[in-house]
């Protein structure tokens, strides 16, 4: 029996493979990791086979879990002094400025595929190498390049896209920035994709791609060897639960950052019995980002700290509140009722693409934002932080949703504020994602800035409370890309899409 799905995607090409997951009798969980390894080789430089990720499934006849794929920590049994070597500065006009780590040193065990490889095994029905096929198929036939992938990749062309011949010849035009609609083709990655659709995701892992990519490590001075390979393993865990008005939502819970953080959000958002302002939506983002930044971000043990967010709540309760990438996301949702949100990061790109594979690779361990106790600094084997937040959520009427965006740490206030419109005020799914949104940004000075969409009463309220506060255009990627699906009682699918990013939605 082919199930019929509501599927929001990076672009057609992936909402393409999960309709063929579908037609090979899959599920929302096959139908989202078809989408979801489509998307890493058709928007290079936002996500990539060799990255990390975090998959919410809600089964239609259980309850929900978070597989935890996303990277770690390198370098069991590596000697001294190759911690701290191979990282490359790179510095960009994206996001206003920023300076990240590439090269080989900056690549953290991916755990993409393991997490694809394990949730397929226990919610999938499709064969596991038609999952990679409409991949490879279309790595081999040419994929165009899409606005949200061109925008990036014009602003790293002569930094992260620089140093490796095999990246710089795949996604320049001999040097020069490519183009929009760029003709993109690579057959040595539809190899790949073949192999491993053939061999299992282990062959990344034990197999001869794990051996492979070892080698070019060693060669490129990179800590990730075939150790930390075999040694990696996704972690599945009960989700974080939270409830607003009569949703009842599911995310990822410790040592993820996003989901506590979200969390956290969202049950502040709820607990208010007066009708939310922008103002006091903007100032609990505020409270939360910044017990984030103070506390989370630099504790050793995120899984504590993430706990610790949760239980201070009330602190920010007494506060007084006025009466306020680089990644990838998929979300389905079937029509037997189960629910998949799939975001994936690969950081802002190490650059390298690992020999003989086509594959590029993350520049997880350097990012200074998940690595703010310094870089290299953490212990092989160790979680890396990550802003990541898949929702799925039920309403008590049966209403099924999957929801999630891309969009760093705008990810959490992204998802906070359509949410909050879709579950607290009762609008639409699409009226909830196309609506303004907002953003608070601590300054070097430690004061805090309101970046937010162009509005009027949104703005009106920030200046009836003193915030301080930047005006974007209307619907800018800065603020993330938020696609969902739903399921309602009556049995209609539903697809959402943000017109902030190419994306994609279909109703099978």
């Amino acid at each position: 029996m082919t199930r019929r799905a509501a599927i929001a995607a990076p672009n057609a090409y992936a909402t393409h493979a999960a309709e063929v997951a579908l037609a090979e009798g899959g599920t929302a969980v096959d139908a989202a990791i078809a989408a979801m390894i489509t998307a890493t080789t058709t928007e290079p430089g936002v996500v990539a086979p060799l990255g990390g990720g975090f998959l919410t499934v809600w089964p239609a006849d259980g309850e929900p879990v978070v597989v935890d794929a996303n990277v770690e920590m390198p370098g069991r049994g590596q000697p001294p002094e190759r911690f701290g070597a191979g990282l490359v500065e790179a510095a960009s006009d994206y996001g206003g400025g920023m300076v990240t780590y590439v090269g080989a040193g900056s690549v953290a065990t991916p755990g993409l595929l393991a997490g694809m490889g394990w949730a397929h095994e226990h919610f999938g029905t499709a064969p596991w190498s038609a999952l990679l096929q409409p991949a490879a198929d279309v790595a081999r036939s040419g994929f165009r390049l899409s606005a949200t992938a061109q925008s990036y990749l014009v602003l790293i062309t002569d930094t992260i896209l620089a140093w490796d011949p095999e990246t710089r010849r795949l996604l320049t035009d001999d040097g020069a920035a490519p183009q929009v609609g760029r003709l993109v083709a690579d057959e040595q990655l539809a190899r790949t994709l073949e192999q491993i659709g053939a061999e299992g995701h282990e062959s990344v892992y034990t197999g001869d791609l794990a051996r492979r990519i070892d080698a070019d490590m060693r060669e490129r001075g990179g800590l990730l060897s075939m150790t930390d390979l075999a040694a990696y393993r996704p972690v599945v865990r009960p989700a974080l639960r939270s409830t607003l008005g009569s949703w009842d939502l599911a995310c990822n819970p410790p040592p993820s950052i996003g989901g506590p953080v979200l969390t956290a959000m969202l049950r502040l958002l709820s607990a208010a019995e007066e009708p939310i302002t922008p103002a006091r939506a903007a100032w609990v983002l505020k409270e939360v980002l910044d017990i984030r930044l103070d506390r989370i971000d630099t504790a050793a043990d995120l899984a504590a700290a993430g706990a610790e967010l949760l239980e201070t709540l009330h602190e920010i309760g007494s506060l007084g509140l006025p009466t306020s990438a680089s990644t990838a996301h998929v979300s389905v949702v079937d029509s037997d009722g189960t629910a998949c949100a799939f975001t994936a990061s690969a950081g802002y790109g190490s650059g390298m693409t690992v020999a003989g594979t086509g594959m590029m690779a993350n520049n997880a361990l350097g990012e200074l934002e998940l690595n703010r106790l310094g870089l290299h600094a953490l212990p092989p084997g160790t979680r890396l932080a990550s802003n990541m937040a898949p929702t799925a959520a039920r309403r008590y009427d049966g209403t099924v949703l999957a929801v999630g965006t891309p969009g760093a740490d705008r990810i959490t206030t992204a998802l906070a504020q359509v949410i909050t419109h879709l579950a607290r005020h009762g609008e639409s799914l699409q009226t909830a994602i196309d609506r303004p949104r907002m953003h608070p940004r601590r300054l070097p000075d430690g004061s805090t800035l309101f970046e937010h969409e162009r509005d009027a009463t949104i703005a009106a309220s920030l200046d009836a409370a003193g915030m301080a506060r930047h005006e974007h255009p209307p619907q800018v990627m800065y603020f993330g890309g938020v696609g969902a699906a739903v399921l309602h009682p009556d049995g209609t699918l539903e697809a959402g899409a943000d017109p902030r990013r190419a994306a994609a939605s279909l109703v099978t």
